[in-house]
């Protein structure tokens, strides 16, 4: 491939036309961010001047999108920002109405920013608010959670949460349709120790209805898990005739696992099996099947042995 040689005179050239033309673009972006644009700047509310005796809410987000006139080099560094700042908004008008009209505060949160921009219109310019009468009430907190555990490990008793109820507020309408408050999903992997955390209340979808606190404590208890067997005997249900039933085995057999702590207090005293007299009554099966009406809530039930049993009716 040929290679291009200059001449001393004709590199001189070259690198001067080079020189005046990043000259020329330094000026023309010069003049260029000098010149007044119209951008748009995000800015969270901070509300002063509160009415007196009205208890109010805002119907909208406290983020709002100002329409700013400034120059260029305010444009350029405006899209650098990482948080927006805030502007005041007064709600003296609050005490005559249920809105506020930002075009009417528009000198007033002029003054609020930089003496060279200027804030043109507010997006919405509206703001509403909600003054229907408000109420109380406590409900339950209802923990949304996905936990993966570590191979033979689980909740080995009740999960703590506290507090167990959240006071929520608003119009008596909407909270006679809460019964209780879910949290934010809490999600653990490969868990096998007791955990402590503290875990979000989910956002309401309700612009006037809040709750207190937006977080909870929750305390889960974790534990190994061993496979243990129980010999329980039966029982026979909805035996209204007062038959006299035998029943072949009189014991069944359970495997389950159980956590190491509870593994010597669990017994069959904790365990009630029974068999439905009702389905040789009314469907006349041959055999009756074993269900459990009493089980410990934190043991995991493997098999039982046998899962139907024979039985004889003396009449």
């Amino acid at each position: 491939m040929p290679i291009i040689k200059l001449t001393n005179i004709e590199r001189k050239r070259f690198l001067a036309l080079v020189v005046c033309l990043l000259l020329a673009i330094g000026g023309w972006l010069f003049l260029a961010l000098n010149n007044k644009y119209i951008y748009t700047a995000k800015t969270v509310l901070v509300y002063t001047n509160f009415p007196q005796k009205k208890a109010f809410h805002p119907l909208q987000s406290d983020t709002v999108d100002l329409q700013v006139e400034g120059s260029g080099w305010q444009l350029l560094f405006s899209r650098l920002r990482i948080k927006p700042q805030s502007i005041a908004i007064s709600l003296e008008k609050l005490n005559n109405r249920n809105y506020i009209l930002f075009s009417e505060q528009l000198y007033n949160v002029n003054n609020q920013l930089e003496t060279s921009q200027k804030i043109i219109s507010v997006r919405p310019d509206t703001l509403y608010f909600d003054f229907s009468q408000r109420s109380v009430k406590k409900v339950p907190v209802e923990l949304v959670s996905h936990i993966e555990f570590t191979k033979q490990y689980g909740i080995s008793s009740v999960i703590d949460i506290n507090p167990s109820h959240v006071t929520v507020s608003g119009p008596f309408k909407e909270l006679e349709k809460i019964t209780s408050w879910k949290t934010d999903t809490l999600k653990l992997t490969k868990i096998q120790h007791a955990v402590k955390t503290r875990v979000a209340m989910a956002h309401s979808d309700l612009k006037n209805v809040n709750i207190f606190p937006a977080s909870v404590e929750v305390r889960i208890p974790v534990d190994e898990f061993t496979e243990k067997t129980l010999e329980v005997p039966l029982k026979v249900i909805n035996n209204k005739s007062y038959h006299n039933v035998k029943l072949y085995p009189k014991k069944v057999k359970l495997t389950f696992l159980v956590a190491l702590s509870s593994y010597k207090q669990v017994n069959e005293d904790f365990i009630e099996a029974v068999v439905d007299l009702n389905e040789w009554k009314q469907l006349n099966h041959h055999q009756l099947m074993v269900t459990l009406t009493r089980f410990p809530e934190y043991c995991k039930l493997i098999k039982i042995e046998p899962s139907k049993v024979d039985f004889i009716i003396d009449k």
